[in-house]
């Protein structure tokens, strides 16, 4: 990576101004927080298999995977505030070694003002990167870096129609919408991964005339929808989808985020959940295990099926 450190700050602030400057009395500090409705999930699912001279064959393996999500949303008259985070990481050892299943850094904050009963003249801006570096293995010896923390990081930044005909479901619509694309990688960008402009070579000795940019803008449309509720006694269903098109180059190519989780209930602190993760981003190309060299965009699917530890925990508004 350039000397020039990339920095980001990503710092959001809410204030209540009050008439009078003295001491709150007990029903002014009821109502600062009545009018905000939270809550969250946390799980943790581990597997295992463990094999002693066993003629079918195998290998020993013990897995884990942790999820955290966590929602604050603020409503009084006309003002309504959404945040939510999602994270996600998990891991598996086979034939000793350590490899990534998930790694998920997913932030969102909406505000809005009513502009009818269901419509919310709103902004958005969401975040998303992962943890840890990811690589793909050719074989158990070899492995190559495919990406890392803010390689790549996507912020996006949105102004739009936000529809809430209910508490479960959102959708948000914005016809101006600003993403940036951040590789803090500089061998990752001299390839051109995730569409960042690649390095330039000369073409008869070689040389790298330029490095590859660290930063992609765009300017397009955008939409997301999200939806949140139990869908039968002890089965919650959450999903949301992205979906953004680049006004300047390829619009009809629309870039895909679909995530869905489905956690069950076996008792108060056991449940089983089902996570699925659909990609689809023409920018996103991933080194050849032989070449090297970046391979055409593909569809990226992840499906998580666990069943362990689970706390759930929440607080109504007004």
């Amino acid at each position: 990576m350039k000397k020039t450190a990339l920095l980001f700050l990503a710092t959001l602030i809410m204030s209540s101004v009050y008439g009078q400057v003295v001491e709150p009395d007990k029903k002014q500090q009821i109502d600062s927080v009545r009018y905000w409705q939270y809550g969250g999930v946390v799980m943790l699912n581990f597997g295992q298999t463990a094999l002693s001279n066993w003629a079918a064959g195998g290998e020993n393996s013990q897995s884990g995977n942790s999820f955290f999500n966590f929602f604050a949303n603020y409503k009084k008259k006309n003002i309504t505030w959404d945040n939510t985070i999602d994270l996600g990481y998990g891991m598996l050892r086979q034939n000793e070694q350590n490899r990534k299943t998930d790694d998920k850094i997913d932030f969102s904050t909406k505000f809005g003002m009513a502009a009818s009963k269901k419509w919310y003249y709103s902004a958005l801006f969401s975040f998303k990167s992962q943890f840890t570096n990811g690589y793909k293995y050719p074989n158990d010896t070899t492995r190559i870096k495919i990406s890392e923390f803010l390689a790549p990081a996507y912020i996006v930044t949105a102004i739009g129609m936000d529809y809430k005909p209910a508490k479960f479901f959102t959708a948000f619509i914005s016809p101006l919408t600003g993403k940036i694309t951040v590789v803090a990688n500089d061998s990752l960008a001299d390839l051109g991964a995730f569409g960042v402009e690649a390095a330039k070579y000369d073409p008869v000795s070689k040389e790298k005339i330029s490095n590859g940019k660290n930063i992609r803008e765009e300017l397009g449309g955008y939409c997301k929808i999200a939806f949140q509720k139990d869908i039968m006694k002890n089965v919650n269903l959450s999903t949301k989808i992205d979906l953004f098109s680049n006004y300047v180059k390829r619009p009809e190519n629309v870039d895909v985020n679909w995530q869905v989780l489905i956690s069950m209930k076996i008792n108060k602190f056991i449940s089983a959940s089902l996570s699925t993760h659909l990609i689809y981003d023409e920018d996103t190309r991933i080194k050849n295990k032989v070449t090297k060299e970046l391979e055409p965009p593909k569809v990226q699917f992840k499906e998580i099926l666990g069943v362990g530890f689970s706390y759930k925990f929440g607080k109504n508004g007004k």
